[in-house]
């Protein structure tokens, strides 16, 4: 886990209220993780520059609900932060479009803790 000294970080949120194998969560995770850091990259080069030299801090939390994911990527998109939104293709265990994880940062820590700061370990 990353330290409370991280400037920037990067937060995977899964849904606690699917069924997913521990391999299908690490996946899903992936996908949250590499797309919201692409979206970084594209447009917040400076944070993503931190974010990789520093040691690419992630944090894996978990939501209770389609819906209380869904509210929380409003509200990053709100605060203008890379997100991810991940809907799974239903090739495995899931059905198609079922919305998995949400992938938040890499973004300074003080504004993803304001959406996420509450939420439990994954």
């Amino acid at each position: 886990m990353c330290s409370s000294g991280f400037r920037i970080k990067q937060v995977i949120v899964l849904r606690s209220d699917i069924k997913m194998s521990p391999g299908k969560a690490a996946a899903q995770a992936s996908h949250a993780a590499v797309s919201s850091a692409e979206e970084a990259r594209r447009n917040y080069p400076s944070w993503w520059r931190e974010w990789i030299e520093g040691g690419q801090c992630k944090i894996i939390l978990k939501a209770n609900s389609e819906t209380e994911l869904l509210e929380m990527e409003r509200k990053a998109r709100d605060m203008k932060l890379p997100t991810a939104l991940i809907t799974d293709m239903g090739l495995t265990e899931l059905e198609p479009g079922t919305i998995t994880a949400l992938g938040i940062g890499p973004a300074p820590s003080n504004l993803i803790d304001k959406i996420t700061g509450s939420l439990p370990l994954y």
